[in-house]
């Protein structure tokens, strides 16, 4: 592997210090390497088209969100991620900082890696009068109140059946790439990344029996904002991976699916998904 290309997140790369780093490394090994500093967060749009097309491998220089983003961006040219990890936690990412010229020299010298394919989601935003055309997400669509604190009740039909109605302050859909982040934490189930399922998990349902479904890659779930009482103004805050893209209002709703594409994000570690997972609850129990 000789054609790289890194995606940096400016806010914890300070003044690209790793990136040049890795730049100067790659280009020294014989490789080619260029850069983009993704600056979306201050509302600058990500300029896919600079990234060359013989580019076997992105470099994504952040921290989980740095990746997810990356992940949304380049949904549609196949090339693998592999995450260095500047920021907090990093679960996504494959690389620390202190790691990552020993991990590139292993990508140049040819060393064996596994390129999983993660699933991702899309979702459309309807009402009678718009819609907001598809988005994708690689960890979560999350639909939650936003305004005054109280529950809101969420309508949701899979395939065009009706499932159930929580009153609950949101609905989190995630990936299984997802369901340990978010998900995990509103009381889902941890699953497989690779695997092909999408699980719905209300946020603190204002009942003793709710509990996360796990559904189909293949079905498409609709969730709709209800109105409580006459008058009443109703808003849901729609988020995609994180990130803020719309409100839905009463009697509108979102329609969720498995995407046509995915994303391909690069191991270089043995370790397996069990080993992982064992090593992350050994340190929420403090061990």
């Amino acid at each position: 592997m000789k054609h790289f290309y890194i995606i940096v997140n400016p806010r914890r790369d300070q003044q690209l210090k790793l990136t040049k780093e890795i730049q100067d490394f790659i280009l020294d090994n014989g490789g080619i390497c260029g850069y983009q500093v993704n600056r979306e967060e201050e509302g600058m749009m990500f300029e896919e088209g600079r990234i060359p097309i013989d580019t076997e491998c992105i470099l994504v220089v952040g921290g989980d969100g740095t990746l997810l983003r990356a992940a949304r961006n380049m949904a549609e040219r196949n090339i693998p991620l592999i995450g260095i990890n500047t920021g907090h936690v990093g679960y996504l990412c494959e690389l620390e900082k202190d790691s990552a010229i020993q991990g590139i020299q292993r990508l140049l010298e040819g060393a064996d890696y596994v390129v999983e394919q993660r699933m991702l989601l899309s979702g459309s935003c309807i009402s009678p009068n718009r819609t907001i055309a598809g988005r994708l997400a690689l960890n979560d669509i999350v639909i939650h109140r936003c305004g005054a604190l109280q529950a809101m009740d969420f309508v949701i039909s899979v395939n065009g059946e009706h499932l159930n109605t929580y009153n609950a302050d949101g609905i989190i859909i995630a990936t299984p790439t997802g369901s340990t982040a978010y998900s995990m934490s509103a009381g889902g189930p941890i699953v497989d990344p690779q695997a092909k399922l999408l699980v719905v998990t209300p946020i603190c349902p204002h009942t003793l029996n709710a509990k996360s479904i796990v559904l189909g890659a293949e079905d498409e779930i609709a969730i709709e904002v209800q109105a409580r009482g006459e008058g009443q103004q109703e808003k849901a805050e729609v988020s995609f991976d994180g990130a803020p893209v719309g409100v839905l209002k009463a009697g509108e709703q979102i329609i969720v699916k498995k995407a046509q594409t995915c994303t391909g994000i690069l191991k270089l570690s043995r370790q397996s998904f069990l080993e992982r997972l064992r090593k992350k609850l050994q340190g929420y129990a403090g061990e």
